[in-house]
């Protein structure tokens, strides 16, 4: 009876699939997909929840199915993680008009991501005393177990480093080795590389004119096809979704989410309050937030509901330089940046909060103005590597817990709303990115403010 109601299950996600199949072959709206898989999702995975119970030999069979086509999703936007940071970064040095303006953008951009990553953080320990959070009451179920002992084995990673170890640890010392993400530091890694060859053309640029231009135009061509396979995966977004969001909804206690339900909103409202930052940032750019908000909304909506800031990149940039006004060169360089560097959400807010609910059961005062300094100041370190596709959030709250010395038990403890929270968490961070472009640009005088002020141009996903 078991396996045939597995197959029963299996067969109604199948149809699922074709009917979103059949709604791109009508060119329904890709946002509009993208919603509605979400919604249908939640619905399909909470009815089996339902009907058969968490960790049901049926929800569990047919879990197997449904979550190959989500992982593999998840998959090919791993993929696509260091190509595009390489082609995105090393890209915005060919196609930078003025040389003697790199400086001034990368420092922009980074102080704009780190900085808005400390307010972050201090946000987040904020959010935790006007809620009174308690790490004492959040209870352990057998799904809780299993993740803390889990991310005990993986914390011995990176508490056994310093800082000025973590520091180093960024830089690459084989950089095949972290193309291919074999360390946890290898997204700064190809970062730094990428930045490395970008100066490099620079300088060839200047003595060898010809050769450079020969190089641009192959980084040119390869831009295009990273692209285009970015696009023909970001196609899939529908159903990997559609599968992810059955897979948490049929795979959640939902007392569990109950009993966590203070803790999600502390987090909405803290990263709310983010938003708001970046409000007064563009406020302070003469740019109307409102329609940065508008203009944006479809890459963050993207963002929200595929929860990776990696696939929203090319979305990301697009809407920057065609919707509101950003330069190439800058646009490149914040949205990729900000995959790897000071992610408000995942690096800022979420880590911050998590040190502030544990330290109590440690004896820590929380109220005490030199812990939350030294708090803020490692979870803005920390927010240097934090990878753009899942588990970026995991790794940026083990480096801050295991800094600071307290319990990484609580991570795993808030894995039954992990995913509810991490698709505020990673619209945030790209809004965060898509702001540094935009503070950027209009420092060094580059912002189109006729692109930005065209209500017509907003860009919409394929």
């Amino acid at each position: 009876m078991t396996n045939l109601l597995t197959i029963i299950v299996v067969l109604l996600f199948a149809a699922l699939i074709y009917g979103f199949y059949l709604l791109q072959k009508r060119h329904v709206k890709f946002s509009t997909r993208v919603f509605a898989a979400l919604f249908v999702g939640i619905v399909f995975g909470g009815v089996l929840q339902l009907i058969f119970g968490t960790g049901s030999d049926v929800v569990t069979q047919a879990l197997d199915w449904i979550t190959m086509v989500g992982s593999g999703y998840v998959a090919l936007l791993q993929m696509l993680i260091m190509p595009l940071i390489f082609v995105s970064i090393v890209g915005a040095f060919t196609k930078m008009k003025e040389s003697e303006k790199i400086k001034k953008i990368s420092f922009t951009v980074l102080a704009t991501l780190l900085g808005t990553t400390a307010i972050a953080a201090l946000i987040g320990i904020v959010m935790v005393m006007v809620f009174g959070l308690d790490g004492a009451s959040f209870t352990e179920g057998a799904t809780e177990t299993a993740r803390i002992a889990e991310l005990a084995e993986r914390s011995t990673q990176v508490q056994d480093l310093s800082i000025p170890q973590q520091i180093v640890s960024f830089i690459p010392s084989n950089v095949f080795a972290d193309f291919a993400g074999t360390r946890s530091t290898s997204t700064i890694g190809v970062v730094i590389f990428s930045a490395f060859v970008g100066i490099a053309f620079l300088g060839v640029k200047r003595k060898s004119p010809k050769e450079a231009e020969t190089f641009a135009n192959l980084m040119d061509s390869l831009y295009k096809i990273v692209m285009r396979i970015v696009t023909l995966v970001l196609r899939l977004t529908p159903y990997g979704v559609l599968a992810l969001m059955t897979n948490v909804l049929a795979s959640s206690d939902f007392e569990a989410i109950l009993n966590l339900g203070k803790f999600i909103i502390a987090s909405y409202a803290a990263l709310i309050l983010v938003l708001l930052v970046h409000s007064l940032l563009l406020i302070a750019v003469r740019v109307n937030p409102v329609t940065y908000f508008k203009k944006a909304f479809p890459v963050l909506s993207f963002a929200f509901t595929s929860r990776s800031s990696a696939g929203a990149l090319p979305l990301n940039i697009e809407t920057q330089t065609k919707a509101l006004g950003v330069d190439e060169a800058t646009a490149n360089f914040a949205g990729s940046f900000g995959l790897s560097i000071g992610q408000n959400g995942c690096a800022g807010v979420y880590p911050a909060m998590l040190a502030t609910i544990v330290a109590p059961t440690v004896g820590i005062n929380v109220f005490d103005w030199q812990f939350i300094l030294l708090l803020v100041a490692v979870v803005t370190i920390s927010s240097f590597g934090v990878a753009g596709v899942g588990g970026g959030a995991t790794f940026a709250s083990l480096i801050v817990l295991g800094s600071m010395n307290l319990p990484i038990a609580i991570v795993g403890l808030v894995i039954s709303v992990e995913p509810l929270i991490d698709m505020a968490r990673t619209l945030v961070n790209v809004s965060d990115s898509m702001v540094a472009g935009m503070v950027t640009s209009s420092r060094i005088n580059e912002l189109d403010r006729s692109i930005l002020d065209d209500s017509a141009a907003v860009i919409e996903a394929e």
